[in-house]
């Protein structure tokens, strides 16, 4: 079947509910035995819920995995991987991750004895350069977050796996829609499912999926020993999410291409980011392993970071906001914001310049958007 029809099909069975077309949000957190360990598929809420199953099945199906694990957060889900390291054990991780991510490795695990180094992964030989002795895994993005670096994942994995690494792929950016990491050698993909995937703002969810069975058993064990795991009703608005992703992220792509026409004509623009851009690095790897661009873009200005502010501020469609990934745009600036817990010295290394505006172009009239985006630029 196509993408679009088992996203909305797979993972969920209504003959089994009564014939109810949407999968009912379960929200019991204990379920009842007819005598020890005999029950009816679940014991306790932390090791299962029947909407989270439903959930996981499709992300399973939509993402060409045999897996999927669903958390509180996109973090959460981040925690579940790294811990199938030890003491000991060093990470090679792409320089341009989402601050978050930066942070729970740099200032969290640092501490529990993993060592992570911070390279370009744009470039194979980078990642090759960068692995020792002690290397257990690669952690990707791509398209990346906020530059929207492109990683050749296929080139990325066959190193890892020929050094008896694991690839995780962090695909929140381009959703299972627009590319498929495992399909290209990655062994885990991760999603903020809070992102594209739920698509409207109103939810926190995290997802891991594999199709590697000895993983996934790695991987289930930690979800319920560490019990990062999400209600029946965040799960439900993301099983609701996914139904329409194929046609949100369609004319999400169509207004950011758009959007990008405007951005390269306008004389206060001095860089764009975008994967679509022939002088974008690795423009000819993103064609090849994605289907579109993706409706994220990155962009700075001719100006300092306080016409940064002014370019952000008090617009009528954009939302100033962190996140991404919804019906709605957004606009935020990184060094501000998501990424501030990244150190200025670090952000300036990566190419990550105070003045870069980051959009999460939604679904609005393109129209309207770059309307407000004039203004916007006008204003200094």
């Amino acid at each position: 079947m196509h993408f679009d029809t088992r996203a909305i099909h797979d993972g969920y069975d209504p003959s089994k509910n009564f014939g109810a077309v949407n999968p009912p949000i379960n929200m019991s957190s204990t379920y009842s035995q007819s005598a020890p360990g005999k029950h009816q598929g679940y014991e306790y809420a932390r090791s299962g819920n029947p909407t989270r199953a439903a959930l996981e099945g499709v992300l399973a199906s939509i993402e060409n995995g045999t897996r999927a694990f669903a958390f509180s957060s996109g973090l959460g889900a981040t925690d579940c991987v790294i811990k199938l390291l030890n003491a000991g054990d060093h990470v090679v991780v792409a320089d341009d991750v989402y601050g978050g991510t930066f942070r729970i490795f740099d200032k969290t695990y640092k501490r529990f004895g993993l060592d992570f180094t911070f390279v370009d992964t744009t470039r194979p030989q980078n990642i090759e350069a960068a692995f020792t002795a002690n290397t257990k895994m690669l952690f990707l993005e791509s398209p990346s977050n906020p530059l929207l670096k492109i990683t050749d994942i296929a080139a990325a994995a066959a190193v890892a796996r020929k050094k008896g690494a694991l690839t995780v792929v962090d695909n929140t950016f381009a959703t299972p829609y627009l590319q498929n990491p495992l399909e290209l050698g990655a062994d885990v993909v991760l999603h903020s499912a809070t992102k594209y995937l739920g698509g409207h703002s109103d939810v926190v969810l995290g997802v891991l999926v594999t199709k590697n069975d000895d993983l996934a058993t790695k991987l289930a064990f930690n979800q319920n020993a560490s019990g990062a795991v999400p209600g029946g009703l965040d799960c439900y608005l993301v099983h609701r999410g996914i139904k329409t992703l194929a046609v949100r992220m369609e004319r999400a792509c169509d207004n950011a291409e758009k959007v990008v026409t405007f951005l390269t004509e306008h004389p206060k623009v001095k860089q764009i980011y975008y994967p679509a851009l022939i002088k974008h690095k690795n423009h000819e790897i993103a064609r090849k392993q994605m289907k579109r661009f993706g409706a994220m873009i990155s962009f700075e200005i001719k100006g300092s970071v306080a016409d940064g502010v002014k370019v952000v501020s008090g617009r009528k469609i954009w939302t100033l906001g962190e996140s991404l990934g919804g019906v709605e745009s957004l606009l935020e600036h990184p060094a501000s914001m998501t990424h501030a817990s990244i150190p200025a010295e670090t952000r300036k290394k990566i190419g990550l310049d105070d003045g870069l505006i980051r959009l999460s172009v939604g679904i609005e009239h393109a129209e309207d958007l770059i309307e407000d985006l004039v203004e916007g630029l006008d204003s200094f």
